[in-house]
């Protein structure tokens, strides 16, 4: 009885495919937990499908790659003078973000990013004139910039890259290859397309692995089935049943990440009065779970327990039997499934 992840391969190689043809020279990111696949399972991909490099997000997650992969490690997280050193073989290479950093690196491989509309770290333009002089000591992979997502101003992706190959080309600085995030397909083809003297290399890791929602499904087994009528008291805190049904435990708790919600950017009224609804109901305990049955998302009978969750299905609906499994609406990147289904 298990939390499982049931992939449809010949689906999610297919939709890698795509991506892959739309992002010629494309860098696949497997940073964190593996987008839910584990970092084992897509460095199989990768080398499946013949990448040069792979991206990771930590040194700790490169020294773990490195066994797993035989191409280039880059490491997206930028070095900082001062941190803990880990042994890396030389087919790593180092995002940079600070002229401080690439004169630390002396030798290393590099690729230096600079500071985008995301405002979250990179080299500045006053900065470029520096930065040349300190390029001469380092093996300079090329240059990256990471774009937002959203561009709620109306700006656009392409003129922000292009804006930045003008500055760096002004500060005579090399630009054979320029490492992008967040571009969609014709952005990217049209930066091909103007600079062909530049090799683009997109980094991309939720539209590669997570882009086909229906190439994945996570499913939880049901354990144990206990009929309850209202007021009928059960669970840790002994709260009483809000009606006739079954309580149901369902493989997935907390340690594989069922009930963990990462803060989300709400946009426009309809999403701000649903989330102002669900957090009402939370303080009277009404929670729903990402579990389904019967064609409905059910509630938390209960908070989740570390490794099930108990849910409250009522009378109406079909009784869940011991063995059944229940589709489970789970984000990939903080989840951790007790076994992975290939079919």
């Amino acid at each position: 009885m298990a939390l499982s992840l049931y992939v449809d391969t010949e689906r999610w190689r297919a939709h890698q495919r795509t991506v892959l043809e739309q992002f010629p020279g494309l860098v696949p990111v497997c940073k964190g937990n593996g987008y839910g696949f584990g970092h084992e399972r897509l460095a199989e991909e990768v080398a499946r499908f013949g990448s040069d490099v792979i991206a990771v997000g930590t040194t700790f997650e490169a020294a773990r790659m490195k066994d797993w992969f035989s191409g280039d490690l880059l490491v997206l997280t930028p070095f900082r003078r001062g941190e803990e050193p880990v042994p890396l073989p030389d087919r790593a290479i180092r995002t940079v973000s600070s002229v401080d950093g690439v004169n630390a690196l002396v030798g290393a491989r590099v690729v230096i990013e600079v500071m985008s509309s995301m405002k979250r770290h990179g080299v500045r333009e006053e900065d470029l004139g520096k930065l040349r002089a300190a390029i001469d000591d380092v093996r300079l992979e090329g240059f990256a910039i990471h774009l937002p997502l959203d561009r709620t101003d109306g700006s656009d992706a392409v003129e922000e890259v292009i804006a930045w190959m003008d500055r760096l080309r002004a500060a005579r600085l090399p630009l054979e290859t320029m490492f992008v995030s967040h571009l969609k397909p014709e952005e990217f083809a049209l930066l091909r397309q103007q600079f062909p003297q530049t090799r683009f290399r997109a980094r991309i890791g939720t539209r590669l692995w997570l882009g086909d929602h229906k190439a994945t499904q996570y499913r939880g087994s049901v354990l144990d089935v206990t009929r309850v009528t209202r007021g009928d008291r059960f669970g840790y805190r002994q709260q009483k049943a809000l009606g006739d049904g079954w309580l149901v435990v369902v493989a997935g708790g907390t340690s594989h990440g069922v009930g963990l919600e990462a803060p989300k950017t709400m946009h426009g009224v309809t999403p701000r009065a649903k989330g102002v609804a669900r957090a009402g109901l939370a303080t009277v305990n009404r929670n729903l779970s990402p579990y389904l049955w019967d064609g409905k998302q059910r509630w938390f009978a209960e908070p989740p327990h570390m490794q099930v969750s108990i849910l409250f299905v009522p009378a109406e609906a079909a009784e869940p039997k011991v063995g059944d499994e229940l589709v489970a609406i789970l984000r990939h990147t903080t989840t951790q499934f007790d076994r992975l289904i290939e079919h």
